[in-house]
């Protein structure tokens, strides 16, 4: 995981496409509060502030 951050970041910095980080950040958080909502103690508060 370490290597990939490591890689991504890479990339980024040499293609000049540092204006998509914050996009994948947001994505991943995203990605995270599904993954967090397939518990059912959590579904439940995070439905609320929707």
């Amino acid at each position: 995981m370490v290597e990939f951050l490591q890689d991504l970041w890479a990339f980024l910095r040499v293609r000049k496409k540092l204006w998509l980080l914050p996009i994948i950040v947001i994505m991943a958080l995203l990605g995270a509060l599904v993954v967090a909502t397939q518990q059912s103690s959590l579904a439940t508060f995070i439905y609320t502030l929707f």
